[in-house]
């Protein structure tokens, strides 16, 4: 329930990052100037008894985010893909947080099973263990199906999540109406609208029927690509709060020593986590966007296993084209192209200067072509970043935060398991060929049968309508029909047309 009361829930947040010592490691981490830690520890100590006190044996950073809630794991499951931002000390402290985090009782799990799936555990499953791994939302089980033999795994949602979540997300909309009203310069990053979205996933990722949906979709995309294997849902034994997927043995991404161990070439890996996520959400727009180690791990084949399909992104066609175009002209350190792509799309206010844009983009990618990749702070190019989007006024798309998201995540995924590599170089077939099947004449007569497909499906109508649109214009009072029709068919025959003598000129042009 949103309301003043969770002014509360802030100020004990702050308490706990105090009270746990990890608000000076975070500061430190991120090289917060004088002015930010001053008043940091101004604020928060007068509160500091007031905080949670966390496990004692975890990092401080672990601990705080650990006792805080779910929320705030997820946002330490990112930073922990991310040594080149945090530091590898800090990075490592967190992958805690992927899948090694306190499990709940067994007993439990087997009773929210049996309630959800209205069978006893023993009837469904030969097997049933002891948790193999949990998170902030759920919790596994490998088990076996009676009636098949089949080993599969069981998630069950932990008790209570769904309101747990809801208390972190309603102080969480406090602090961006807070933000807006004292920082009004923020408002162009829309915190309101952006907490709105994180609802949205999070919401989605608590009903585990549409994750067993994702992981079918997921399945049925990737079916025919190398290198990945996705477990299929087992419906039969999934619903609301338990989900049943077919089980893959499988080594961790966050474990390089057994990875070495095992003869896995680490960076074939590197370059295929990247290169898959750039061809689900190129090729697909239909991406993985929760893509750190703990939802990884490696068959003894060298596949890639993907798990946990609670947050997956959706791109339309005409985004991921944007998305290519600009990802491509960053590859070809084409600087002018990526700043009309940029003012094309809307993403920078149409009164700004496109060339000063341009020379600003080239500050960001140019530092990375040519260097070593552990030379490359990520932290200081993100700053950077935001730097630029302020001076260029670009708003925050709701729309791309999953994807940028999922972008940072997968990029610190890759360089985990090798740090020297370039994502420029690594991308760059899967983007030039989306490019090349996407983006021109073959694209455009593809758009042309799409637009004929949508006309057709009005093909029936299309005679009372036109008729009725001439009688409208002869006759001052014409019969009634209805309000906002047939403007519409004449402006998609006219489209058409225009379509049609598009589509004739490029044939033409290919003679």
């Amino acid at each position: 329930m949103r309301g003043p009361h969770n002014f509360w829930r802030l100020v004990r947040t702050l308490a706990t990052l105090e009270r746990t010592g990890a608000i000076g490691v975070v500061l430190d981490a991120f090289g917060a100037p004088g002015s930010v830690r001053l008043s940091a520890r101004v604020l928060g100590w007068p509160f500091k008894w007031f905080g949670l006190k966390g496990d004692e044996a975890l990092p401080p950073v672990t601990r705080a985010l650990t006792v805080l809630g779910p929320a705030y794991i997820k946002f330490g499951q990112i930073l922990s893909t991310r040594p080149d931002v945090v530091g590898d000390e800090m990075a490592e402290q967190l992958k805690y947080l992927q899948d090694r985090l306190p499990p709940f009782d067994s007993a439990i799990a087997k009773r929210m099973i049996e309630e959800e799936l209205q069978v006893p555990v023993e009837q469904a499953f030969s097997e049933f263990s002891e948790p193999v791994a949990a998170a902030s939302i759920a919790q596994v089980h490998r088990a076996r199906l009676a009636h098949s033999g089949q080993e599969v795994a069981v998630k069950v949602l932990r008790p209570g999540i769904e309101r747990a979540f809801q208390k972190d997300i309603d102080a969480f909309y406090l602090a961006a109406a807070l933000i807006e009203r004292l920082a009004p310069f923020s408002r162009r990053l829309r915190p309101t609208d952006v907490i709105t979205h994180f609802e949205g996933v999070v919401m989605g990722e608590l009903d585990l029927r549409l994750e067993s949906a994702a992981a079918g979709e997921f399945a049925a995309n990737t079916a025919k690509d190398e290198g990945i294997k996705v477990p299929q849902p087992v419906w039969d034994f999934s619903g609301r709060r338990v989900m049943t997927l077919g089980w893959a043995e499988g080594i961790g991404l966050a474990d390089l020593a057994a990875l070495d161990a095992a003869g896995h070439d680490r960076k074939v890996l590197g370059t295929r986590v990247l290169q898959l996520f750039l061809s689900h959400a190129l090729r697909d727009g239909f991406f993985h966007a929760d893509m750190h180690q703990g939802n990884l791990k490696v068959a003894a084949s060298g596949d890639l296993i993907f798990y946990d399909f609670g947050i997956m992104g959706r791109l339309d066609e005409y985004t991921r084209r944007v998305y290519a175009e600009i990802l491509i002209g960053f590859i070809r350190r084409d600087y002018r192209r990526v700043a009309e792509v940029h003012f094309e799309a809307g993403y920078v206010p149409a009164d700004r200067d496109i060339d000063e844009f341009a020379r600003a983009l080239r500050v960001v990618g140019e530092p990375i072509f040519g260097m070593d990749a552990t030379r490359i702070s990520m932290a200081r190019l993100l700053a950077y970043l935001f730097e630029v989007t302020e001076r260029f006024g670009m708003q925050t798309r709701t729309e791309l935060i999953l994807l940028q998201r999922t972008m940072v995540v997968v990029e610190g995924v890759a360089r985990s398991l090798d740090p020297h590599i370039n994502i420029w170089e690594v991308a760059r077939p899967v983007v030039e060929g989306y490019i090349k099947r996407n983006v021109g004449p073959l694209a455009l007569l593809r758009d042309l049968g799409k637009a004929a497909q949508v006309l057709g499906r009005y093909g029936p109508r299309l005679p009372a309508l036109l008729e009725a649109a001439l009688i409208r214009q002869s006759n001052p009072t014409p019969p009634p029909v209805r309000r906002g029709t047939h403007p519409v068919i004449w402006m998609a025959l006219g489209g058409a047309l225009s379509l049609g003598a598009a589509a004739f000129g490029v044939l033409l042009g290919g003679f």
